[in-house]
């Protein structure tokens, strides 16, 4: 006469199972993380991008500073005065909130005038591959992003 239920062997086969598949559910969660992250810092860059073109077609140069930490306590906005820790009152605002890297201990937004202000760079890094720029550090200017 048989015993009803399962033997130890089938017990371990089904848990090592369930152990390999939520393993690679991990893998792919953590891939997909990374992925949205990047995406979110190549929008960011590309809205910093349009409020600076904005404010450069106004005041016909770029907003001074020198390694700006973009989304700090000095560089919270950007308005007619340039970066500042908050959107001016009175003057034209062209973005509220600057944003800042998605990854707390990540590579800040640097921006940089350049070119006695008719240029400028923002530099900031990537995890991985995002459409054609590659995993590592980028440079955006008004001539794109490279």
């Amino acid at each position: 006469m048989y015993k009803k239920g399962f033997t130890l062997v089938e017990l371990l086969v089904v848990i090592a199972i369930i152990g390999v598949l939520s393993t690679l559910a991990v893998v792919a969660l953590n891939n997909a993380r990374e992925k949205s992250r990047d995406a979110k810092r190549v929008s960011d860059i590309k809205q910093i991008q349009t409020a600076l073109e904005l404010y450069f077609t106004d005041k016909n140069t770029y907003p001074a500073g020198t390694d700006l930490v973009l989304g700090d306590a000095t560089a919270e906005a950007l308005s007619g005065g340039g970066f500042t820790a908050t959107a001016g009152v009175s003057e034209t605002t062209y973005m509220g909130k600057v944003p800042t890297n998605p990854t707390p201990g990540g590579v800040d937004y640097a921006y940089t005038q350049t070119s006695s202000g008719v240029s400028y760079e923002i530099v900031f890094s990537l995890e991985g591959q995002t459409g054609s720029l590659l995993l590592g550090t980028h440079t955006a200017s008004p001539s794109g992003i490279q």
